[in-house]
């Protein structure tokens, strides 16, 4: 298939690209960077230019794909103004699924965010209904970030309604590779005590990208949302037991593990066949350290399928 990776230099479009390049399919990518004016380096995917909160160039890249995966977003709201976060993330998924409608796509693959049930970045916190989360919990954001998202969800809604279009958007945890797992994840692995609001949950960029291949390729109906996360948490702790200390007013639904993350993966797992197996134990050593290189282009380099 022609797939367009929106998005294209982020750590989620740059794994995106590489594992449907490595699958087989013809990518397009675009982001917002300046393109490198030179002959391409052997592999490497037509790159085009676009803001997609433009309609026009929207319209413009979607336009001949058979498939489009839109990871294209400022990623968290604490960096940005709030109206840009939301203005920018949300006209962007707005003209994607326009032009995706109008352009006759097959398939939409959005990419959305565990943020949606808002209880992430409230500005008045409050904890889940229930752990794991699963896509059956409430949504209530506070954050333009998750609102954004959210939003971008019933844009898909509203689409598959309205055309051929089938779609998934996929709510990833927070996403790790090889150059943000140490100062990520590795105050979390040298102190068991530390609390997080995830559940410590989290998502390999890798298995991540096998999942919206996954999403790209399949021929589920409707409108689909899939939460992305790994099997384990952050640092194997056992997740009833640092429950129990940190957030022992949280429903502990049943895990598939003692060191279940905090985030329900079945429906992925049973909708779309995804099983990921990578683990932080792959990148870090017991101290939480580093040990394998990041890849010289500075950006996730998909390595191909982990070994069955």
């Amino acid at each position: 298939m022609r797939v367009l990776v929106t998005g294209a230099r982020g750590k989620v479009g740059s794994a995106a690209v590489g594992c449907l390049q490595a699958r087989g399919h013809e990518v397009v990518a675009t982001d917002r960077g300046t393109p490198v004016f030179e002959a391409s380096e052997p592999g490497e995917p037509r790159y085009v230019q676009a803001d997609l909160t433009d309609a026009g160039a929207a319209h413009h890249v979607v336009r001949g794909c058979d498939v489009v995966v839109h990871a294209a977003a400022l990623p968290e709201p604490s960096q940005n103004v709030p109206h840009d976060v939301f203005a920018n993330n949300l006209l962007a998924a707005f003209n994607v699924v326009e032009a995706c409608v109008r352009g006759g796509v097959r398939r939409l693959v959005n990419v959305s965010s565990e943020t949606v049930p808002g209880f992430i970045f409230a500005e008045r916190p409050f904890l889940p209904a229930y752990c794991p989360v699963d896509e059956q919990h409430p949504t209530q954001p506070q954050d333009p970030y998750a609102l954004a998202k959210l939003f971008g969800e019933q844009l898909c809604d509203a689409a598959v309604r309205r055309g051929d279009l089938t779609s998934v958007s996929v709510r990833p945890s927070w996403v790790q590779w090889e150059g943000s797992i140490e100062r990520n994840l590795g105050p979390f692995v040298r102190d068991p005590s530390l609390p997080s609001i995830t559940f410590w949950s989290y998502v390999d960029a890798y298995d991540l990208a096998e999942l919206l291949a996954l999403a790209a390729e399949a021929s589920t109906p409707g409108h689909e949302v899939v939460y992305a996360a790994q099997p384990d948490n952050i640092g194997g702790r056992d997740l009833r037991a640092a429950m129990a200390v940190h957030y022992p007013d949280v429903p502990l639904r049943g895990l598939e593990r003692f060191d279940a993350g905090g985030i329900s993966i079945a429906k992925a797992r049973e909708l779309l066949g995804w099983d990921p197996r990578r683990s932080w134990r792959d990148y870090l050593d017991g101290q939480g350290r580093l040990r394998v290189p990041v890849p010289p282009s500075g950006r996730p380099t998909y390595p191909g399928p982990t070994p069955g």
